[in-house]
């Protein structure tokens, strides 16, 4: 395992061996990309006193195991809401975009009926621990970059799932991740782990990934109550309910392309 998903140099963005995907050996998991970009957004503009409440990813084809370059740009500024977007680039070729709605953190008087309701989910410490079929002395971003804690399903099994997710290195080196890019990181994965197919017959890759937050998550860990769907057109959709550990967070949505292999 490496010291980050990414180290910087000469400017870009190199991948570790840790950021590899489950799909291709010289392509990324998505939970990557969407970290780094969301980081990217982050630092874009004055952001300090605002907060992501939603954050759109396209992928627009595989992300190479290669040097990335990523910039961004706030295209709507405001002190109540921004919109910032991202893209991420494989020497002259785009390979990822997003697009993020940044609102202003305020303290706002609300009754209680409002207010997310609900107790406190399990927590990691009451799941276990599942390694990924066939290839679990690989390295890859879901395998090792990755803490995974199974609360229902595994990686054998197919259907609905709840898991804690927590990354064990830093997106950047020398970098402490941020609530959101935990958050990302661990959204992309509400596919694989309530698969409704088998990893060694079909395909069911994410094109997109959507997450609405309704505020910030606190801690490292970041759960995932997952449904996925998927129809003979050749498409499929993932759903995650999130959470951390004092209760609901938001959502999270992936459109799938879903094929024979």
């Amino acid at each position: 395992m490496s010291a980050a998903i990414f180290e910087v140099r000469d400017g870009l963005y190199v991948p570790s061996a840790d950021a590899r995907g489950p799909w291709d050996a010289d392509s990324l998991h998505g939970g990557a990309p969407a970290a780094l970009l969301a980081r990217e957004m982050e630092r874009t503009g004055p952001g300090e006193e605002m907060f992501v409440a939603r954050v759109t990813y396209e992928f627009l084809g595989p992300v190479p195991l290669a040097p990335l370059s990523v910039r961004a740009t706030i295209v709507k500024p405001g002190k109540r809401l921004q919109i910032v977007e991202a893209e991420l680039s494989s020497e002259d070729r785009r390979v990822a975009l997003a697009r993020a709605v940044r609102l202003r953190r305020g303290v706002v008087e609300l009754p209680a009926e409002s207010l997310a309701q609900g107790d406190p989910p399990p927590g990691p410490e009451n799941g276990h621990t599942a390694p990924f079929p066939d290839q679990t002395g690989d390295r890859g971003f879901h395998r090792t970059a990755m803490e995974i804690s199974w609360l229902e399903g595994s990686y054998a099994e197919r259907g609905p799932a709840r898991a804690w997710f927590r990354l064990r290195i830093p997106v950047v080196a020398g970098e402490e991740p941020t609530p959101l890019q935990r958050t990302v990181a661990a959204a992309d994965f509400g596919n694989g782990v309530s698969r409704v197919l088998d990893f060694g017959s079909h395909l069911f890759v994410n094109t997109d990934l959507t997450v609405h937050l309704h505020r910030e998550p606190v801690g490292e860990w970041v759960l995932l109550d997952s449904l996925t769907v998927a129809d003979p057109a050749g498409a499929g959709l993932a759903t995650s309910a999130l959470s951390d550990a004092t209760g609901t967070i938001g959502l999270a949505a992936q459109t799938l392309y879903v094929d024979e292999r």
